[in-house]
């Protein structure tokens, strides 16, 4: 069953999550079992909304491929994050890619 993976990580700056992602390269070489990733910078720090095919393949991700690049890229504390089964996902037509 897929998951969203909601994320707060209030430490994140926009030139930290950039480097890690230049680093895994998610666009790419998208994670096993990645569905969708959207992310955003407030007052509160980084938010992160995916969904994934399970909880499991997302903490396989972020253990192989994105922990590493975290340590690189100097994030610290620990993020806020959270699961909930998908009910629904809709897609606009002609909608990919990066913003």
């Amino acid at each position: 069953m897929a998951v969203v993976m909601s994320m707060l990580w209030a430490e994140a700056t926009p030139e930290q999550y950039d480097a890690v992602r230049d680093a895994v390269d998610w666009e790419q070489v998208p994670g096993a079992g990645g569905q969708l990733h959207v992310a955003w910078f407030d007052a509160g720090g980084l938010h992160v909304t995916d969904v994934w095919e399970s909880q499991a393949a997302f903490e396989a991700f972020m253990a192989e491929r994105l922990a590493p690049a975290i340590a690189r890229a100097g994030i610290t504390g620990t993020p806020k994050v959270s699961f909930a089964p998908l009910h629904r996902r809709f897609v606009a037509p002609g909608t990919t890619g990066a913003a």
